[in-house]
C-alpha cells in the first residue's frame, strides 16, 4: 500500500451509516432518560424546572399527542410496525447517500431513526411511551414529550433546512 493510493473504505462506512454512533447515542439518552424518570417521578407529579418548563411522569398509549391513546390496544402493534417500516426505510435511504458530503441530510435521517426506534422500544418492552418534558404558557399546556420526540422534530427540521439549502445550491 503506498501514499498514492490509500486503502479505499468500505461502502457501508462511507454510506449514511457512518452516522449510525448517532443513533444509538440518541436512544440510549432516550431511554435512560425515560428509565430515570420512571424511578424518580410519581405519575403525574411535576416538578418544576423553569416557568414555562416542567417534567413530569405520563404514559401514552397512542401517537403524537396522545392521539388513539383511549384505544383498545391494536394501536400499539399498528404504531411499532409503522416504527419498523420508516426505520427500515431510514437504514436504506442511509446506505445510499454519502455520508461524509451529505451530513445535514445524513444528521436529519439518523435523529429521526433513533426517535422512531426509542419509542418502539418503550412500546415494545412496556405498550406504552414514557412522556416526561412538558412545556406551557400560563393555563397553555405543549403534550408532554420526551428525548425521542424531540429528536424527531430536529430531524425533521434539519431534514427541511437540507431541502431549503440544497433547493438554493441547485438554483444558483
Amino acid at each position: 500500500m503506498n501514499a498514492a493510493n490509500p486503502p479505499a473504505w468500505p461502502a457501508a462506512l462511507r454510506s449514511g451509516w457512518l452516522w449510525l454512533p448517532l443513533v444509538v447515542l440518541v436512544i440510549a439518552v432516550d431511554q435512560l432518560s425515560k428509565a430515570w424518570i420512571v424511578a424518580h417521578v410519581t405519575y403525574g407529579g411535576i416538578r418544576t424546572l423553569l416557568p414555562v418548563l416542567d417534567i413530569t411522569l405520563r404514559y401514552n398509549r397512542g401517537a403524537a399527542w396522545s392521539m388513539l391513546d383511549s384505544a383498545s390496544g391494536w394501536q400499539r402493534w399498528l404504531f411499532s410496525g409503522l416504527a419498523v417500516v420508516v426505520g427500515v426505510g431510514l437504514l436504506v435511504w442511509l446506505r445510499r447517500i454519502n455520508g461524509r458530503t451529505q451530513a445535514l441530510l445524513c444528521a436529519s435521517l439518523s435523529l429521526i431513526l433513533a426517535g422512531a426506534l426509542g419509542n418502539l422500544l418503550d412500546r415494545l418492552l412496556s405498550g406504552q411511551v414514557v412522556d416526561f418534558i412538558l412545556a406551557h404558557w400560563n393555563d397553555a399546556q405543549f403534550p408532554a414529550f420526551n428525548v425521542a420526540d424531540s429528536a424527531i422534530t430536529v430531524g425533521a427540521a434539519l431534514m427541511l433546512l437540507d431541502a431549503f439549502t440544497d433547493t438554493r445550491r441547485s438554483s444558483n
